[in-house]
């Protein structure tokens, strides 16, 4: 699995969640983990939650994950949501590191009964994809939404720190994916 971090802001609009965005958009082929941090604002013919129908998902200054796997033909949702808690839970556990300790509600995190997080896993014929996003600062999310951002929850929290919170997240998820695997040639099968 590949891991490349934008070095340039990109505008999260749901458009990212297709199929093969990381190969035609960034030139990364195969199985990729694709990081950056910039402005999130779904287009609302880019929802995949049926209950966000009619909902603002937005934010100013997010970490966002673009995940896309293409080891299992035909994809399979429930695979895919499995990974999302997989990678739910690793970003929790990495927060904690830096003293941030999160509620997790299924596929979000929450600091203090405020909302840190949005995610949505989804499949195509191909692939599977899972976006995950952690807002940077609550600044621009929906004002009907109680939120945080990663500078409110801790703040010694600056850039330095985001971009090795960003690599940790990526690494810490691939080597999983990787080890799942290695698991799985080591099992015997009755």
């Amino acid at each position: 699995m590949k891991y490349k971090k934008l070095d340039k802001p990109l505008l999260y609009d749901g458009s990212q969640i297709k199929p093969m965005w990381a190969f035609k958009e960034i030139g990364v082929k195969g199985s990729s983990l694709i990081s950056w941090i910039g402005p999130m604002k779904i287009k609302t013919n880019h929802i995949i939650d049926f209950e966000d129908t009619g909902v603002e998902i937005k934010s100013d200054k997010m970490i966002n994950f673009m995940v896309e796997h293409f080891d299992i033909q035909p994809a399979d949702l429930k695979t895919c949501y499995h990974r999302q808690r997989i990678l739910v839970m690793i970003v929790k556990d990495d927060l904690e590191e830096f003293g941030i300790k999160t509620l997790r509600e299924g596929d979000d995190l929450y600091f203090e009964d405020k909302k840190l997080s949005v995610s949505i896993a989804t499949c195509s014929n191909s692939s599977m994809k899972i976006h995950f996003g952690i807002n940077v600062t609550n600044e621009g999310t929906p004002n009907d939404v109680d939120t945080i951002g990663l500078l409110e929850c801790n703040k010694n929290m600056d850039e330095e720190k985001i971009h090795f919170l960003m690599d940790k997240i990526a690494k810490t998820y691939i080597n999983e994916m990787e080890s799942i695997e290695e698991d799985i040639t080591k099992s015997k099968v009755f």
